[in-house]
């Protein structure tokens, strides 16, 4: 599949692109299209809903203290229905396995919980999404 097909499949799983993806597209479309395999298993239905799994890769992200990653899969959890109690859940298991640190990389991500959206396009953010 061609990369701009694949974003936008993505696009429609999380309801925007992560800037990461554009340039994974342009750069190695090889590489963009293993992924993109990959990532439909988080993003799609199994055992798990698509909804909890995406709130484990935050809580995962978290853990490793990446902040852009932090807001792409808050995006994500609030476009497959997560509730701000499923989310706050979430952070409790963050502060439980990975303490203060792990919550603290999601500072900017709860802002996007509370509409208090800071857009600053680096890392895993993106600049489109769906309307």
């Amino acid at each position: 599949m061609e990369p701009k097909k694949i974003i936008d499949s993505i696009e429609g799983k999380m309801g925007f692109t992560p800037e990461i993806m554009n340039m994974m597209g342009e750069m190695n479309p090889e590489l963009f299209a293993h992924y993109k395999k990959c990532d439909d298993g988080i993003q799609e239905d199994g055992a798990l809903s698509a909804k909890v799994k995406v709130l484990m890769s935050l809580a995962v992200v978290a853990s490793q203290r990446c902040e852009p990653c932090c807001e792409s899969q808050m995006r994500s959890a609030l476009n497959h229905g997560a509730t701000k109690e499923e989310i706050m859940e979430t952070m409790n298991v963050v502060f439980i396995t990975s303490g203060a640190p792990g919550v603290a990389a999601c500072r900017r991500a709860l802002n996007l919980m509370e509409g208090k959206e800071e857009g600053h396009g680096h890392g895993c953010m993106g600049g489109r999404r769906r309307q």
